[in-house]
């Protein structure tokens, strides 16, 4: 009862935020799962963590509506007809918003926002005025950074006013993926990055990747790639850094306590998806089921990694002191041999409701969160410690093959580099060719900032740290970050 009166007290925390708190605090106060003895000795230690997934799952934890497929039908449910114009395109949208959920409460996934609202535009002012309208309305009211919109990957009127409009807002949510393929005219790529380059956002995905891994894909939360209709049941992490604590030995970490560890996770992930879809009801019942807008046959599960650079350096240094992750072959060859390992491991095993990733679970290099100190999220090199840019990409890129459910590295730019857009397509462009998947970028001059995988507003960590109330439930985790994480402090990139 004192957790919840500490909710109910807490002057930082809004009405709604206050309400999602005391719904988890009621989740976790059941305990339904089927859990291993040693499997929760791994919890406790925080190697095995579920990301506040609660006790008892009962609703997926991503979910990606097939929102062209609303678009063209409406929605029963709702009482809503397809749509014939720009507001009324708009309204249904974020009509459906509020009745798509995820872990977070919001919608992870918004949809490809510029497809969707490019029939409607017939007149180029119109559709400004009623697009600032949306975004600004999804930024006021679906209060969590991890909403996620697409864009592209080709050139529309719509996907133009909405950089346009993100430019001048400044908000941080949604936030926004490019789908970058050979045929995104670097007109659009260009205008992408100088918005981004004001607003961190959108971040660059590698298109042909992603279609090659998922079909039909979006991507959502932070960097996550799910297929359309369907999404995520799970993501659960294993923290590499502190696994590797258990030994100084390299041939017994990889032979013996990596392997032990994943047969761990691999049932626990197992027992979360069974309660969810066996008993939840969630898939019998919710009208985004019941009208095609997902299907759980398109659904799979993410299997995350963070803390690589750390483990890497506990079992390297003894015998290596000079080497370190990001900075040395040997140091690197381990790092890839280690993923190796998971990834292989991994895709032996038979996931029950993943049939969207042919029963397997997808690996997921995970960015990281508020409580994590001093561990670097996925397969990143820790922060302030990056090498020159080139040398970055180059390592970070052999690591993306691996993890079809995302990954990606950010880049802080200095502001010289608005005057040269070009410059940062050029290093994209090249990222992408030697296997790159996700690219992100920031000013560092600006308000809205990357944290990991999504953005928080300077200025509201500032009235948060003060004990002010701030509209978005994600300024904590920000907050965290930038203290545990040092994430404002990543190493910066000029225009040479």
């Amino acid at each position: 009862m004192e957790e919840v009166l500490n909710v109910i007290k807490d002057k930082t925390l809004t009405y709604q935020q206050k309400v999602i708190g005391l719904a988890r605090i009621a989740e976790n106060s059941i305990n339904v799962l089927s859990i291993r003895e040693d499997i929760e000795e791994y919890r406790q230690e925080g190697i095995i963590c579920d990301l506040y997934e609660g006790n008892a799952p009962y609703r997926p934890r991503y979910i990606v509506p097939n929102y062209e497929k609303f678009m063209a039908k409406g929605s029963e449910f709702l009482g809503l007809k397809p749509p014939t114009d720009i507001w009324e395109a708009i309204n249904n949208l974020l009509i459906l918003y509020k009745h798509v959920p995820s872990i977070t409460s919001f919608p992870v996934y918004i949809g490809n926002i510029d497809t969707l609202l490019e029939p409607f535009v017939t007149d180029e002012k119109e559709a400004r005025k009623a697009i600032s309208f949306f975004l600004t309305h999804i930024d006021r009211t679906l209060t969590d950074s991890f909403c996620h919109a697409n864009i592209g990957p080709l050139e529309t009127t719509a996907g133009k006013i909405i950089l346009e409009v993100e430019k001048e807002l400044q908000n941080a949510v949604p936030n926004i993926t490019l789908k970058y393929s050979d045929e995104t005219a670097d007109a659009f790529a260009i205008q992408a990055i100088d918005t981004a380059l004001v607003t961190a956002k959108p971040s660059f995905a590698n298109h042909e990747i992603y279609t090659k891994d998922l079909g039909n894909y979006a991507v959502v939360s932070c960097y996550n790639g799910l297929p359309i209709g369907g999404g995520s049941h799970t993501l659960v992490r294993l923290n590499l850094a502190k696994l590797a604590e258990k030994t100084t030995e390299i041939e017994t970490f990889l032979k013996v306590i990596l392997p032990d560890a994943i047969e761990k996770m691999v049932t626990y992930m197992d027992e979360r998806i069974r309660f969810l879809v066996e008993e939840s009801e969630f898939f019998q019942t919710n009208f985004l089921v019941k009208e095609g807008l997902i299907n759980l046959e398109n659904f799979t599960s993410m299997f995350g990694i963070f803390g690589l650079a750390e483990g890497v350096n506990h079992l390297i240094q003894p015998q290596n002191q000079k080497e370190k992750f990001g900075h040395g072959d040997v140091a690197n060859d381990l790092g890839m041999k280690i993923i190796k390992n998971i990834y292989e491991i991994v895709n032996q095993h038979k996931a029950n409701y993943c049939n969207a990733s042919g029963g397997k679970y997808l690996l997921h290099a995970q960015v990281g969160t508020d409580f994590d100190h001093g561990i670097s999220p996925g397969c990143r090199i820790p922060i302030g410690d990056e090498p020159e840019i080139h040398e970055h990409l180059l390592q970070s890129a052999k690591f993306h093959q691996f993890f079809p459910a995302g990954i990606g590295d950010v880049f802080k730019f200095d502001k010289t580099t608005k005057n040269n857009p070009k410059y940062i397509l050029d290093i994209i462009k090249g990222a992408f060719t030697i296997g790159m998947r996700y690219f992100s970028l920031y000013c560092t001059h600006s308000d809205v900032v990357r944290i990991t995988g999504y953005l928080v507003k300077r200025s509201d960590m500032e009235k948060l740290e003060s004990g002010e109330q701030v509209l978005h439930d994600t300024v904590v985790l920000g907050l965290g970050s930038v203290k545990n994480q040092k994430v404002l402090d990543r190493r910066l990139r000029k225009d040479e």
